[in-house]
């Protein structure tokens, strides 16, 4: 599966920072590489607050360690993963 080019909507589910290992283990289960900097642009266009609290409009260092799997994006920046939801 590539990464979608479109979405209908994302949701910021949650980030590594607050939640258990348990939870991070779930949404991390069978996850594959995914196209970080597709998912940098779907988050400019769905979550612009996301966008601009994380200043993807710099370089993130950390962009080639997003993956995804079916109804989830896992965005990395700064070594923290944000999990976000999709349609």
């Amino acid at each position: 599966m590539k990464t979608p080019k479109t979405v209908i909507n994302l949701e910021l589910e949650n980030s590594c920072e607050t939640i258990s290992i348990r939870k991070w283990n779930n949404y991390m289960e069978d996850t594959t590489k995914a196209n970080g900097a597709r998912i940098r642009n779907l988050i400019k266009n769905h979550l612009p607050d996301l966008y601009a609290s994380l200043a993807l409009n710099f370089y993130n260092p950390y962009e080639k360690n997003c993956v995804k799997k079916k109804g989830l994006f896992v965005y990395v920046h700064s070594a923290i993963e944000y999990f976000i939801k999709y349609n």
